[in-house]
């Protein structure tokens, strides 16, 4: 009955003509972000936030969060038609997916990626709505030790995960954490780090940081590889699968959607992960696993829903213990700190509107997904043909504009330049970005609840080894970091950075 009740909360919250709107706004840029190569949803979101600040939080997020599950259904029509993923989760789409294309069958490729897309969607928000409540109540038992514990391991885990260098990973995570220390000390209130600089006094802006790094650094890399795109020319027909690419397609979709729930409540690139290890299985299970690569139906439905639904499953930690697992998140928890709202166990009970209204919104932005992508697709096509030296410069402007908005400050232009310049030669470098920004977004939190610690054991470090649940976390914690030097752990650590290879997820 409590159930019940919390879904007609969350409908009567959805349910204005504001959030449907801002609800078909989001899922429609999320939408547009996957198509277009070269701008994932973290940027997107970063461009888009500011405009939010005028909205009640709950619009806010229910605007910003289809923005991110609409980028995994925009992401398969790029791997589909163009062989170039629209976002990293949709890699693996490109093998199979572009060779039906070639073949004359892009349409039921398309088809089954916005079901399947749709129906993990479906089970995705069933599976938020199930366990989200109760793990929220199992995290009340959290103290301070417990937390710190928490956003270290998921700081690590992210690290361990990262397609390239685990050290390189480790030194983005370290000098985000020193970033994060920049401005006023929250126990004794002096200035750190700013430099005299005014607008430092509130330490780094997460908005300049994250447009920097994944708006302007994304258009130089962009604009340096210089993208040539082929788009299958032959007419989009036949979306509607037919009975034979259902049969074959179902049970892979099923078991995409469940497996990438459960992948998306870990911290790393969910999404990613879940789309190549759906497909690892399906090859697994296949009658004919020779076949996957040249075109079988199975290689895009599975991935596609494994993808949609790991979106589902990253908001679990976000909502129950306030901790991100993944750089877009990370960003979804700037936008919740500056709208004075502390994801956490306390928020579901605190702010039920706020919950069951994105739970609900979630629902209805994958029925509209559904009933846009299908009619859409001749626009995409077109949309695909966009020159880049035509699509780039406007989305700088939107940068600029976006971070002067703020408060109508240069320093914090001149940040975001400077954080533009930083993420090229990083990524020149193969640095990865997602450390450091949830590294920056975590910090002051990871640093109050360790203070709080200290003070309450009257400084004795051993609190964290005392506790057994944050003990339990910070021995997990060890392991990773020590993984690498023990042969066979690192072996099949290497295996998974070659499948896994992208930070903006």
């Amino acid at each position: 009955m409590d159930l019940l009740n919390h879904l007609v909360l969350g409908a009567q919250v959805l349910f204005t003509p504001t959030n449907i709107f801002f609800c078909f706004i989001g899922v429609l840029m999320g939408t547009l972000v996957g198509v277009l190569p070269g701008l994932g949803p973290t940027a997107a979101i970063a461009l888009l936030l500011p405009s939010t600040f005028h909205m009640t939080p709950v619009t806010s997020i229910i605007m910003l969060a289809g923005i991110y599950y609409g980028a995994m259904y925009g992401g398969s029509t790029t791997s589909i038609l163009v062989n170039i993923p629209g976002e990293a989760a949709s890699v693996i789409t490109c093998l199979d997916g572009y060779q039906m294309a070639l073949k004359g069958r892009a349409g039921p490729a398309l088809g089954i990626a916005a079901f399947g897309s749709f129906i993990a969607g479906t089970i995705s928000v069933i599976g938020l709505m199930l366990v989200a409540p109760p793990l929220a109540k199992f995290a009340l038992a959290f103290g301070p030790p417990e937390y710190f514990a928490l956003m270290l391991l998921g700081m690590v885990v992210l690290i361990y995960l990262a397609a390239g260098s685990m050290l390189k990973a480790l030194m983005m995570g370290v000098f985000g954490l020193l970033l994060s220390t920049i401005g006023m000390d929250s126990i004794s209130g002096t200035q750190r780090l700013t430099f005299g600089i005014l607008e430092l006094s509130d330490g780094v802006g997460l908005i300049p940081a994250i447009m920097g790094l994944f708006g302007v650094a994304e258009v130089i890399v962009n604009l340096e590889e210089g993208i040539t795109r082929s788009v299958v020319t032959t007419k989009v027909r036949d979306l509607l699968p037919n009975l034979q690419d259902w049969k074959d397609s179902i049970w892979p979709i099923l078991r995409g959607s469940v497996l990438g729930f459960f992948i998306g409540i870990l911290p790393g690139p969910a999404p990613v992960i879940s789309a190549f290890t759906s497909y690892a299985v399906e090859k697994k299970l296949s009658k004919y696993p020779e076949r996957f690569g040249t075109g079988v139906i199975e290689g895009v439905a599975g991935p596609e829903s494994a993808n949609n639904s790991a979106t589902g499953g990253a908001f679990i930690p976000l909502f129950t213990l306030g901790i991100p697992c993944n750089s877009v998140i990370a960003v979804l928890l700037g936008a919740f700190m500056i709208y004075g709202i502390q994801p956490g166990p306390m928020m579901i009970d605190k702010y039920p509107d706020l919950f069951w209204g994105t739970v609900m919104s979630m629902y209805l932005g994958n029925v509209m997904l559904l009933v846009l992508n299908l009619p859409l697709i001749g626009i995409w096509v077109q949309v695909l043909k966009v020159p880049y030296p035509i699509l780039f410069p406007i989305i700088l402007l939107f940068c600029l504009i976006g971070v002067f908005s703020l408060n109508y400050s240069f320093v914090e232009v001149a940040l975001m330049i400077g954080f533009g310049v930083f993420g090229y030669l990083a990524r020149k470098l193969q640095y990865e970005m997602a450390p450091l920004i949830l590294a920056l977004v975590l910090g002051p939190m990871m640093e109050s609840n360790v203070r709080l610690s200290l003070v309450i054991s009257q400084g004795d470090p051993m609190i964290f080894l005392t506790h057994p649940i944050s003990a339990s976390l910070m021995a997990v914690t060890f392991v990773l970091l020590v993984s690498p030097f023990i042969p066979w752990i690192g072996k099949r650590r290497k295996k998974l950075q070659e499948k896994v290879g992208g930070d903006d997820v």
